[in-house]
């Protein structure tokens, strides 16, 4: 931690009591915070590993970090766009056959063999704007009954919560996934998370290696992320925390026990780059340092400049925005991640970009500050009650 001065120690001494009240209200056992401008970087751990623990959150607890994936997802692809090896507008068909010729149902809610020829291929921006016609499906309800929704999870698919994991490898998967119909047209329609999964298929056929080879060599390795992974030695499992969320029917916080430690000790036979990671603070702030450097690490560029833009330019229109629902909450989304594109609760500026993982994280940069934030925890609640939204307000005033 390096020196700061008085008004930015006041405001840090309030972020931190403001998140420590939330734990000691036992919404949450423990989480560490992160806030940094420049060589500046102030990290707080608060709390436990769980409750019931004496065992403290610590700078380098290992979370994990779920839908904070799909960032690096985007980076990884962006890399293979400027090697020359993928273009943004070209069709997937020629890594994925299995998508090639799509059919799009008739009615969101209909039989499966109703349905309309694609007007055009799914493209590879398509699947880094979540516009491939395909994703979860927000109204009327989460998930509903629809034969399209039915048909996905009949296949072991796993399109939605990171766990249980599909059983699948990545051939097996597209190949299965191939068999379904879109649910929209390409291009149409802003639908969370199915686009990481896919692209996760594509850039390691596009890589000719392993999606976790080719996030090691290009990215993890570059930049010194050596606890970030699909899965990690087993002694060091002991370091993941305790997973929670509020069981709605009950209003009782429940410990979630798909993604014990175990888990971790092993590589997935389908790494997903929509929510298969763990990472730690540190190791996620060298990612969002290099992306709020706008592509260079310790003077070296690892991606184009042109590549950052337009990963954090918002792509959307305004329909496809609300379309997002609550998930998307009003912003624009970029490649892999989203973008606020106007004034709101948190900042007066726009351009803020960054993701969150349903398990309890949280990261944004403010270029405007040259800013980084992020919050890590692995209590899903803090998410949705306003926590973060309070973290990201005292964060900016910091």
């Amino acid at each position: 931690m390096t020196m700061i001065d008085s008004k930015s120690a006041a405001a840090l001494d309030r972020l931190h009591e403001a998140m420590a009240a939330h734990v000691a209200k036992d919404e949450l056992p423990g989480m560490v915070t992160l806030v940094g401008r420049g060589k500046d970087v102030h990290v707080d751990a608060i709390g436990a590993m769980a409750f019931g623990s004496d065992e403290p959150m610590k700078r380098d607890t290992i979370f994990r970090i779920t839908s904070m994936t799909k960032p690096i997802l985007a980076l990884a692809t962006m890399m293979l766009v400027d090697d020359g090896v993928l273009k943004l507008d070209e069709p997937v068909d020629r890594l994925l056959p299995e998508l090639a010729d799509r059919k799009v149902v008739k009615r969101i809610d209909g039989p499966l063999d109703e349905t309309v020829p694609a007007r055009r291929p799914i493209t590879v921006e398509d699947l880094l704007t979540f516009r491939m016609g395909h994703g979860l499906i927000l109204e009327p309800t989460f998930d509903p009954p629809f034969p399209i929704v039915l048909a996905a999870k009949e296949l072991d698919l796993v399109m939605g919560p990171p766990d249980p994991r599909t059983p699948h490898d990545p051939d097996e998967w597209i190949k299965r996934f191939g068999t379904l119909p879109l649910m929209y047209q390409p291009g149409e329609r802003w639908q969370y998370n199915t686009g990481s999964l896919v692209l996760g298929v594509l850039v390691a056929r596009a890589a000719e290696r392993p999606l976790a080879e080719l996030f090691r060599t290009r990215i993890f390795e570059p930049l010194g992320m050596n606890e970030t992974g699909f899965s990690m030695p087993a002694d060091k499992t002991r370091r993941l925390p305790s997973n929670y969320m509020t069981n709605y029917a009950t209003g009782k916080m429940e410990e979630q026990t798909t993604s014990g430690p175990s888990l971790w000790a092993k590589p997935p036979v389908f790494p997903s780059g929509a929510a298969g990671l763990v990472s730690t603070i540190d190791d996620y702030l060298a990612f969002a340092r290099l992306l709020l450097d706008e592509g260079i690490h310790d003077s070296k560029r690892l991606v184009s400049q042109k590549s950052v833009q337009l990963m954090t330019t918002n792509h959307l229109t305004p329909e496809q925005m609300a379309s997002g629902g609550p998930i998307l909450g009003g912003q624009g989304w970029g490649l892999g991640m989203a973008v606020v594109t106007a004034p709101d609760e948190v900042s007066s500026v726009p351009g803020r970009y960054g993701w969150n993982g349903g398990y309890g994280t949280f990261w944004f940069n403010d270029p405007s500050q040259s800013l980084i934030a992020i919050a890590m925890s692995q209590t899903s609640d803090i998410l949705f009650n306003g926590t973060m939204n309070e973290f990201a307000k005292l964060a900016i005033n910091s």
